[in-house]
């Protein structure tokens, strides 16, 4: 469990689509982009970031992207899972509790990108801003971030 149930989505974003497994709570950055205002273009497409230098953030996942055979089970609405290659939900303004977070940050410290998609207290290279520590981590290793994305 990557996220928990405290959290506030002021702001979401479900234009993107993910071709890749992804555990939400992890920072989701730009592939490719569609053009104009289409909700639905294939080419808008949202990716977990290898690297932070350089990566376009978009916000936090709010879904579970799985990789399962429909055919024999499945997806669990209750866990909020979207099949690879479906549309996701992005949180860009609000704030989250999650255990993706490297380093031991503080409250009130920037929270940048980084590599894989993790939330970092320190800025790697030309890795971006996304918000701000609201907590330190607990003993479970779960903090509260704030997400401020343009």
């Amino acid at each position: 469990m990557a996220l928990k149930g405290d959290r506030h989505e002021l702001d979401t974003d479900i234009s993107y689509f993910m071709n890749e497994t992804a555990t939400r709570g992890v920072v989701v950055s730009v592939s490719t982009q569609g053009s104009g205002a289409a909700m639905d273009s294939s080419s808008s497409v949202a990716t977990v970031a290898a690297e932070a230098s350089g990566s376009r953030p978009l916000g936090v996942l709010l879904n579970d992207v799985v990789d399962i055979d429909q055919t024999r089970q499945h997806i669990n609405w209750h866990k909020d899972e979207v099949q690879k290659g479906g549309k996701v939900t992005i949180l860009t303004k609000g704030f989250v509790v999650t255990d993706q977070i490297n380093g031991t940050p503080t409250a009130g410290q920037v929270a940048y990108v980084a590599d894989s998609g993790k939330i970092s207290g320190s800025q790697d290279g030309t890795a971006q801003a996304i918000g701000r520590f609201l907590s330190v981590k607990d003993s479970s290793g779960y903090a509260k971030v704030s997400i401020n994305l343009p």
